[in-house]
């Protein structure tokens, strides 16, 4: 971003806590809509919200209400709790469903706090995604939120929440939409803020358990994430966190617990985001993975130069997939054998430092011993 002719880039910094937190009296007050209610986080929160803020009303929205999974016990479990229930059915991105869902709060206890947790995915990487997928992943969650933000704007509401993600702020492989979807949340929430109204979008890590949203996850993914720095939170780490992001006087923040030791690392191999650098005081960050090669090439013998190039895409490609060094992939196998798909290729290319890049071809006839010189990187080599 550029400012009175000032470049500026943005730095995440750790949040100190909060002086004063939510007016928990005004939200339990009335009544607590959350959408995607029936769902893993939204139920967790649901109890949160009756257990920690005395909440005695709710309005539970999902697709499937009554009908979804669990629906009847968990109904059973806050009514014990001392909660009065409502679980509807309701696509929270038809705007009409929208208003008759807010219609539908009992009078006696108005409506207090909305919370947006809905959600779907549906991944791709940009240049794969369609139309249809843009629209499944934009209308559950930047669709139903402006219809929230729309029909409550005249309400003086204690909460107005927004489960956002670490995609839309730090980019995760393979979820264009999804990143612009919460990317959206976040600008709302912004947006709610500059002109008075209570909101905070919370962009959430990764979550232990296995909720709908991260259930598809399977071991690459995750081991993609922990690269990335983002490890695994309970449930009681994820609830502590929200309630830690509404207390900030802030429309956004991320809540995620971070592998600092990985973060540094990355930050000695080059390959760490500058996003990330402000939470690590003090650490050099690297020029790049393949810094200075072409000054190592000089001078080198044709042999040399293949040997040294094979070695470092070997070492890159052994990150990539997880293996301890270079040494574990066979120079002989293709990328395709070798466990690559276009996420893992991607991320391969983007850890080559500018300037100085390793072809990375999908092909299932090209080897790495085929490698013959740096060039420039392309995200599909046989497309020109």
């Amino acid at each position: 971003m550029i400012r009175s002719g000032v470049l500026h880039t943005a730095r995440l910094v750790r949040l100190p806590a909060a002086e004063a937190g939510v007016d928990s009296g005004a939200v339990s007050a009335g009544t607590v809509l959350i959408t995607g209610g029936t769902g893993g986080l939204g139920s967790m929160l649901a109890r949160h919200l009756v257990t920690d803020y005395g909440v005695r009303s709710l309005v539970l929205a999902s697709r499937r209400g009554p009908a979804a999974a669990g629906a009847e016990d968990l109904v059973t479990e806050l009514t014990e709790l001392g909660a009065r229930v409502r679980i509807a059915a309701c696509d929270v991105s038809d705007r009409s469903e929208v208003a008759g869902l807010l219609a539908s709060v009992p009078q006696d206890a108005p409506l207090t706090g909305v919370v947006h947790t809905a959600g779907v995915l549906d991944d791709g990487v940009v240049v794969s995604l369609s139309p249809d997928q843009m629209d499944t992943v934009l209308t559950a969650k930047a669709d139903a939120a402006w219809h929230l933000h729309e029909l409550t704007r005249d309400l003086d509401l204690g909460l107005f929440v927004l489960y956002s993600s670490v995609a839309g702020v730090l980019g995760t492989a393979g979820q264009g939409n999804y990143a612009a979807a919460n990317a959206f949340l976040d600008g709302l929430a912004e947006c709610r803020r500059h002109d008075g109204r209570t909101a905070t979008s919370i962009a959430w890590g990764l979550w232990a358990s296995g909720t709908g949203m991260t259930e598809h996850l399977g071991d690459v993914d995750t081991t993609r994430l922990s690269r990335g720095g983002v490890l695994a939170m309970s449930d009681e780490e994820g609830l502590a966190l929200f309630d830690a992001a509404v207390a900030q006087p802030r429309s956004g923040v991320i809540a995620a617990r971070m592998d600092m030791t990985s973060l540094a690392a990355g930050a000695r191999a080059g390959t760490l985001t500058p996003l990330l650098e402000g939470l690590l005081p003090g650490v050099r960050r690297a020029t790049g993975v393949v810094g200075g090669l072409r000054e190592r090439l000089t001078g080198l013998t044709d042999a040399e130069r293949k040997a040294l190039v094979l070695d470092t895409v070997r070492g890159v490609a052994a990150a990539v997939l997880g293996h301890d060094s270079g040494a574990a992939v066979d120079p002989d196998r293709s990328f395709r054998d070798l466990g690559f798909d276009s996420l893992t290729a991607v991320e391969t290319r983007n850890r080559f430092e500018h300037g100085h890049r390793v072809a990375v071809s999908r092909d299932s006839g090209f080897r790495l011993s085929d490698a013959r010189r740096c060039r420039h990187a392309h995200p599909h080599p046989t497309r020109r």
